[in-house]
């Protein structure tokens, strides 16, 4: 909640003072050689203007070059520079984005301030800076430590400085904020790094290592910059992505649960065919990945029937002219599940779990390998089930008589052989109808697993726009 506005005039009034102070401290405690050598101080000014000016607001806050020009200032030149170089900065950038009086005010006030009290730091530790006498401190690693320590303290007092002004604008208490500003700090502590170095090597090698320095920093900016912006352009592509995943998987959910709700024995038979389904593929020994894929194809194969009439989808026996409705469910219901992101290898098994290894099957006449493994798996479990279902409409088998029709069909050119008799053994071993009683609204749980299937998709749809930009 926003201060009192008496509180908020005092504040205000407190920086005009605190402005003026610093403007008259300037003035009274400058010397003609702080602003030697002039192209030194003309290369900071014009890196602190140049480095705000391209400044780009991020997620995490502003990242600016203007930081590290008036860190230079505060260590090479002194403090009235380097409240010149702030005050500048600040100036530009306030102008450029149109702040109100207020956040002017604050900016002013600080970016006087704070330069300003650590270029007397730095003079209070380090001495004068341009003596000849000083220069084996100047040129040593101490200076260096120096204005590193003299950048956090006069980073915290900034901080400080502006929380206070957000505090009385906003009412965000100043621990929430060092909470926020704690992302911030690597890359704040970095710029400070860096200035210190650049400090260190202008002492030593003199101006031409400073303007090769400032060059590289400039254009690491903008290689910054741009990485950060298609990062950012990534993260809101992949939270598209995701909304449109969550979107496509609740129509199909609901697609699958009204075909559940027109025909029951459909609803049982695709929970059924996905137990089985997927513990025949676990038997084979395949990943926990291909597992969820045959799992949501089981659930999934017969969604095509979405689109029968009531007449087919209930009908006993169907009629000659039905039959080309019936043999269109599996690209239809291809269809539907392969327009969702990441479902390519669902909509694959569903499409072909009607064809014949013998290639008499339908809809491509596939031969042998050339049928995708789910759909081979797919049409064993859904003829298996359908002969031992007891909601079947066909005459129920035993679990024996079921196998015994599958070796047949293995021996006619159905099923592949080999994986008839793997899920027969898994029959053995776990029971005969150890599927049958599968619940569909329990096993049509799949958005965890259809997420995990699709987002990756979406994730790396949004890195690969990140790297093209």
């Amino acid at each position: 909640m926003p201060a009192p506005k008496l509180i908020t005039r005092l504040f205000w009034a407190a920086e005009v003072l605190m402005l003026a102070a610093t403007v008259a401290a300037a003035v009274w405690l400058s010397r003609p050689d702080e602003w030697s050598p002039a192209l030194l101080a003309v290369l900071l000014l014009a890196l602190a203007l140049v480095g705000e000016w391209f400044s780009v607001e991020v997620s995490d806050g502003v990242l600016s070059a203007s930081l590290v020009a008036i860190v230079l200032a505060m260590g090479l030149l002194g403090p009235t520079p380097a409240a010149v170089c702030g005050v500048a900065a600040m100036a530009l950038t306030s102008a450029a984005r149109r702040i109100p009086p207020a956040q002017w005010l604050n900016n002013l006030s600080t970016f006087a301030a704070v330069p300003f009290a650590g270029g007397l730091m730095v003079r209070a530790l380090v001495g004068d800076v341009h003596s000849p006498s000083n220069q084996q401190m100047t040129q040593s690693v101490l200076f260096g430590v120096i204005i590193l320590a003299v950048f956090t303290v006069a980073n915290v007092l900034n901080f400080v400085l502006i929380g206070l002004d957000v505090r009385i604008k906003e009412g965000r208490s100043l621990r929430r904020q060092a909470r926020e500003f704690l992302p911030l700090l690597p890359g704040e502590l970095t710029a400070g790094a860096l200035a210190a170095t650049l400090a260190v090597a202008y002492t030593n090698l003199g101006l031409p290592v400073l303007f090769a320095s400032i060059a590289l920093l400039l254009i690491f900016q903008r290689l910054t910059v741009a990485l950060l912006r298609s990062e950012d352009r990534a993260e809101k592509l992949e939270a598209r992505s995701r909304q449109l995943v969550g979107l496509q998987l609740g129509v199909l959910r609901t697609l699958v649960r009204a075909l559940s709700m027109r025909d029951e024995t459909t609803g049982r038979h695709a929970a059924a065919v996905a137990r089985y389904a997927k513990a025949l593929v676990a038997e084979l020994g395949s990943s926990e990945a291909d597992q969820e894929v045959i799992h949501t194809a089981g659930l999934l194969h017969e969604i095509g029937k979405f689109t029968w009439p009531d007449r087919v989808l209930h009908a006993e026996v169907p009629r000659e002219e039905d039959v080309a409705i019936i043999n269109s469910h599996p690209q239809e219901g291809a269809l539907l599940v392969g327009a969702l992101d990441g479902y390519g290898p669902v909509a694959d098994a569903i499409l072909y779990h009607h064809e014949r290894v013998d290639g008499r099957g339908y809809p491509a006449g596939l031969i042998g390998k050339e049928i995708p493994l789910a759909s081979r798996i797919l049409a064993i479990c859904s003829a298996y089930d359908s002969m031992t279902a007891r909601a079947s409409y066909r005459s129920t088998m035993s679990g024996q008589e079921a196998m015994t029709e599958l070796r047949e069909g293995a021996k006619n050119g159905q099923f592949d052989g080999e994986l008839v008799e793997s899920f027969i053994g898994l029959l053995e071993r776990e029971g005969p109808t150890f599927a049958e009683d599968a619940d569909f609204e329990t096993e049509l749980e799949f958005e965890r697993r259809s997420r995990a299937m699709a987002e990756p998709r979406a994730a790396e749809a949004a890195r690969n726009a990140a790297r093209t930009t």
